[in-house]
């Protein structure tokens, strides 16, 4: 079982680690141990265990001293035999956070692993709770009552208690992601859903970790359900990336008309990849997009171009987009050279890929 290789003389160098496996994904090179749990794990996981002493203890593997009965511990163990105790079975839809994601689902799949022992068996694809929900008119967050349900394939929210649900959410096209800039909220969750062919946005929070978390790998859970029992013959690893996906790119541009004469109006985008789409809101936490721009593929006359389109001239003096579609061409402005960049080559990441059903 073990993970890591230990040779060198001194105590503090004979602990040498790759990968944070112990913890999130992508980490890079980790020089911090939980000697309790006998994992190596990063600077950021390592800030996360130790307010779990309890059940983890930290030591730096180069600015520590190492007492030898704690090196051959760590011998005996490592990220391997941590995995196969704690991860033994997390569940295929779990959301397994990576090193660039918010702090609170990095925290939650540390404590779900170490300090609840979730993964003990499958979790039960349903929930129900509160949430803390921005209003559409008022844009004031309060509380809401939500009722998950894989078997009934509906998320439902309710306004009061004594009334039908306000909405009943397809699992279908349900999609979650977290935002905690966006809503300027540690725990911020945005939830999306197609209503009468539109993007619907939910903007929720709840003050616990856990629990907003514990939503998100409900929602994924369904979706799981959703898409294995729809798409059986599908491979697990081509599932996966369909539970629940975050936008691509998002950011403020400014947009004309489609005769590209009138004023640019400064509008919040959102590619989505997944449904192919640039759409654009007037702010971010709109309910409804204005509009959006569907991406199709380059054999399809879709093409991202840096500049303006000939006998097009603007005032300002920025950097610009035009997107061709077999219908017209959509003309952007950014607010710099680095933005512009990001966007074309998120717009075209996405011309690039297969259309999928």
């Amino acid at each position: 079982c073990q993970s890591k290789e230990m040779v060198l003389p001194e105590p503090s160098e004979r602990l040498q680690a790759s990968t944070c496996r112990g913890c999130c994904r992508g980490c890079g090179n980790p020089e911090w141990a939980s000697y309790k749990l006998g994992i190596f794990i990063c600077l950021n996981c390592s800030g996360i265990h130790r307010n779990l002493p309890q059940i983890s203890r930290v030591k730096s593997l180069r600015l520590d001293f190492w007492e030898n009965d704690l090196i051959e511990f760590m011998k005996q163990h490592g990220n391997l035999c941590a995995k196969a105790k704690y991860q033994a079975k997390v569940p295929p839809y779990y959301y397994i956070p990576q090193s660039c994601d918010c702090l609170v689902l990095k925290e939650q799949w540390i404590r779900a692993k170490y300090e609840r022992e979730e993964f003990v068996a499958t979790r039960v694809c349903s929930h129900e709770g509160f949430l803390w929900k921005r209003g559409r008119e008022s844009r004031q967050f309060q509380k809401r009552r939500f009722l998950l349900s894989a078997r009934e394939g509906v998320m439902k929210y309710y306004t009061k208690e004594s009334r039908g649900p306000k909405a009943i959410i397809s699992i279908e096209n349900l999609n979650a992601m977290f935002q905690t800039e966006k809503i300027q909220h540690a725990h911020g969750l945005q939830i999306t859903y197609k209503t009468d062919g539109q993007t619907r946005n939910l903007f929720v929070y709840h003050e616990s970790g856990k629990e907003i978390v514990d939503w998100f790998n409900a929602i994924r859970a369904a979706r799981y359900y959703y898409l294995r029992t729809t798409f059986p013959t599908v491979p697990e690893s081509e599932l996966i990336p369909r539970i629940t996906r975050n936008y691509v790119k998002e950011g403020y541009m400014e947009k004309t008309g489609p005769k590209q004469k009138e004023p640019f109006k400064v509008r919040w985008f959102c590619l989505d990849s997944q449904d192919r789409n640039l759409m654009y809101l007037k702010n971010p936490l709109d309910a409804f997009a204005q509009g959006q721009v569907f991406i199709g593929r380059m054999d399809e006359g879709y093409e991202v171009r840096a500049g303006l389109p000939q006998g097009v001239r603007v005032k300002k003096r920025k950097p610009a987009i035009t997107v061709v579609t077999p219908m017209r061409e959509f003309v952007f402005i950014c607010e710099n050279d680095r933005e512009q960049r990001e966007w074309i080559d998120a717009l075209n990441g996405v011309i690039a890929q297969p259309l999928t059903g």
